[in-house]
């Protein structure tokens, strides 16, 4: 029987999903193809509608060897587990004559830890552990969502946290999971053998094709302990993503709070002399936070450096003790001190790396209304970590509908360690980049519209004219409007200003979770949405509840933000523009992003409105429109009006 050639796995698959085929899918799907044969690397962009799931999924699943998926969503990793795989992997086994496997894999704190459900959880204050389920009032909402995580727990085949609906607070959640840190061990712990976060694992093993995130991803890579099972090909979902998921990772962070949890945890099970110093430590670490500002910290300020190498000292003396000390009136003792473990070695690692003082770290301190101050660290950039980490020993493909910006795909492969296409040279990963275009029409489906006659946005204070165009545009789309804004305290001025004007609803982030906010959105055309950062990314409304997309000003960084601005420093002292390489780089992403959340459908019409003249008017701003959909372009505002008028009338029902 001869091999089935790739154009017939393709028709199959979409056949199956009930999609339907795309130029762009096919060039994705032969692309993909020939890199992962190659084993060589490729950066695609693939268009909203593109159908880019499948243009990877059907040569991965063709190849035949080990493939890993990693996604930046929740939301993507199940469209992928639930509907993608299974029927795409039913419409391909007549025609490979095998059936490749599947499986989820994420970090163990997604899954439901059957010891700490049944043991207990090693108590804070005294020896010993206590049953939260006795502890927390059966009518708190706590109480309720223990009890019925415990229900839950009999009837279950994953213990991931995602497959329990609805869902449940971190709160909650802390109560029955485990962090790696924390974790027995499989062959330590009375429950290893029917552990969910292990069988995970062992369906990993077994798996053709394994769906992770990008956070397991980066702990993969880091940590340097193999997480994820030995593949051939790893095709990076959501790529534009990746190098802010990578940075989280590799954050520490340090506060009194988390390093008095850390003495609590290990005063039981330590030498007096040895918990005794960590509490002075811990209480000198306090006295400095206290009169800690937000803001970089080119070099540690004395006082923090002689408290964190305290921290540092007592926290080694600590663990060495830890190993060695028994106190026969602690219950579950291993349980117990692997949780104290955990804390202490957590703030020797933060106050170790932050007094060791690499160049290639940035410090600061950051306050929270909530939760006070703490002291961050964060690689200056990633891009040296993924390239070594992620470019060797196996074939990469990247894919997102926003990975070209300003016309070429150099600034985002420069961000994941990639000298510039076609660069040769021993050590230099080669890749590829590829845009296949979107089944859009974009010129004829959206206008971008700047509003190059307002003020320049300032850094605070109130835009008045801003505000009375965006009620203007508003009233014109006749609602149907979201509003993205660099801020929450602009998008909350916006919705007051507008919500004081006018009838229709004006929903705001924060007053509903995320998902009832955009349900509701998408069920009224006469409804708005305001919001900032998540909602430049995660609204995917196509019809006519969403036909004005609304930015408020270019999202640049915050000049005071600490990584950022190193990170532009550091370009400029190595003869780079800074500006252009960091920042504009950043809002171009934002702004793709954003800008694609108009047009979801074919049928789908709008106007983008972009209410920041510096779009139109400075030297960047042709930058900013290259990496956005190619919309027909005005900063006239009467024709974005007339524009917003038509095509509400078009969308309303006739009489």
């Amino acid at each position: 029987m001869t091999k089935p050639s790739l154009p017939e796995l393709l028709h199959a698959a979409v056949t199956a999903v009930g999609g339907t085929e795309r130029p762009g899918q096919a060039t994705m799907a032969s692309a993909v193809a020939e890199a992962v044969d190659d084993n060589a690397h490729l950066l695609v962009q693939a268009g909203t509608g593109t159908g880019k799931s499948l243009g990877y999924l059907v040569p991965a699943l063709a190849h035949g060897e080990r493939v890993v998926v990693a996604t930046a969503t929740l939301a993507l990793q199940r469209q992928l587990v639930e509907r993608d795989l299974p029927r795409t992997v039913d419409a391909l086994q007549p025609l490979l004559r095998r059936r490749p496997q599947f499986a989820m894999l994420k970090g163990r704190s997604n899954y439901l830890c059957l010891h700490r459900l049944h043991e207990g959880v090693p108590q804070e204050e005294e020896e010993g552990l206590f049953d939260q389920f006795e502890a927390a009032a059966p009518s708190s909402k706590l109480g309720q969502d223990l009890l019925r995580m415990r229900d839950w727990s009999d009837e279950t085949e994953t213990g991931d946290r995602d497959d329990l609906t609805p869902g449940v607070s971190d709160r909650a959640w802390a109560q029955i999971s485990v962090s790696s840190r924390e974790c027995l061990g499989a062959t330590k712990c009375a429950y290893g053998a029917e552990c969910f976060a292990e069988m995970a694992r062992e369906r990993a093993k077994l798996a053709d094709v394994v769906v992770t995130n990008h956070a397991l991803l980066a702990i993969d890579a880091i940590e340097g302990a193999p997480v994820l099972p030995k593949h051939e090909v790893l095709i990076v979902d959501e790529a534009h993503e990746l190098v802010s998921r990578v940075t989280g990772v590799a954050t520490g962070e340090l506060t009194p709070g988390q390093v008095n949890r850390a003495v609590r945890r290990a005063a039981k099970l330590v030498n007096e002399k040895a918990a005794d110093a960590l509490q002075t430590a811990s209480e000198g670490f306090e006295r400095v936070m206290e009169l800690a500002l937000p803001g970089r910290l080119e070099e540690v300020p004395e006082d923090l450096g002689y408290a964190l190498m305290a921290l540092r000292d007592a926290a080694r003396t600590v663990i060495s003790a830890l190993g060695s000390t028994r106190d026969k009136s602690v219950q579950d003792e291993d349980a117990v001190r692997k949780q104290a473990m955990a804390s202490v070695e957590s703030v020797h690692s933060v106050a170790e790396r932050i007094t060791q003082g690499s160049e290639y770290d940035v410090v600061w301190y950051e306050r929270h209304d909530r939760f006070g101050a703490s002291v961050r660290v964060a690689p200056l950039s990633v891009s040296g970590l993924l390239r070594e980490k992620l470019f060797t020993d196996r074939s990469v493909v990247l894919t997102s509908a926003t990975l070209k910006l300003g016309g070429d795909f150099n600034g985002v492969g420069a961000s994941l360690g990639l000298a510039p296409e076609g660069t040769a040279g021993e050590d230099v990963p080669q890749w590829k980049g590829l845009d296949v275009g979107s089944p859009f029409d974009y010129p004829k489906q959206g206008i971008l519209y700047v509003a190059r006659h307002l003020g320049t946005p300032g850094r605070e204070g109130s835009r008045t004219d801003m505000l009375d165009e965006l009620a203007d545009l508003v009233e014109a789309a006749g609602g149907r409007t979201l509003g993205l804004f660099s801020s929450m305290r602009a998008a909350q001025a916006a919705a007051e200003e507008l919500r004081g004007r006018q009838d229709r609803p004006i929903l705001l982030q924060g007053e509903e979770t995320l998902g009832e906010l955009i349900k509701n959105f998408a069920a009224d055309p006469d409804t708005c949405l305001f919001g900032t950062l998540s909602l430049w990314q995660g609204v995917d409304v196509p019809g006519s509840s969403c036909q004005l997309v609304v930015m408020d000003r270019i999202p640049f960084p915050r000049p005071d933000d600490p990584l950022m601005s190193a990170r532009q420093k550091a370009v400029e002292e190595a003869g780079g523009n800074g500006f252009m390489a960091v920042a504009a780089t950043h809002a171009a992403l934002l702004m793709a992003q954003g800008a694609g959340r108009l047009v979801r459908a074919t049928g789908d019409k709008g106007v983008v409105a972009v209410l920041d003249p510096r779009l139109a008017n400075a030297r960047y701003g042709s930058y900013l429109r290259a990496s956005m959909p190619d919309f027909w372009y005005t900063t006239d505002r009467n024709q974005a009006r007339r524009s917003l008028a038509a095509i509400d009338a078009a969308a309303k029902p006739a009489p």
